[in-house]
């Protein structure tokens, strides 16, 4: 089996092509990567692809009513809908500062979400 993607470790945006043992999704051979991040990413999409997630969290009391987050790294893609369920059932009293954990080690992923603005 024949896999293409781009990939997103840098600027360039390398056309990947990878192919892939269908009895066991073992990686053949890995073609069109300017770098090694290309090779690092292609393995990751293959083997456990993961994405960082930005959403928002409902904020009590404050002068927007919510506040933006994001994961602080990337989190395995099997995982972003329990983690989307959890942030969307999480409240925060203002004030929220830039940088502020909202959550901690979400789903023992040792991944936390974080606020990426401030609201008073």
């Amino acid at each position: 089996m024949i896999k293409r993607f781009v990939c997103v470790q840098c600027p360039i945006g390398c056309k990947l092509t990878v192919e892939i043992k269908d009895a066991d999704n073992s990686i053949i051979k890995i073609e069109g990567n300017r770098c090694q991040r290309g090779i690092a990413y292609a393995e990751d999409e293959i083997k456990d692809p993961k994405r960082i997630i930005t959403t928002s969290v409902k904020v009590i009391g404050g002068e927007l009513p919510l506040v933006s987050v994001k994961t602080d790294k990337p989190i395995p893609k099997k995982y972003i809908k329990d983690v989307m369920d959890i942030v969307k059932s999480k409240e925060v009293k203002a004030p929220v500062k830039r940088g502020d954990i909202i959550i901690e080690n979400i789903l023992g992923t040792n991944v936390n979400i974080v606020a990426t603005r401030s609201v008073e």
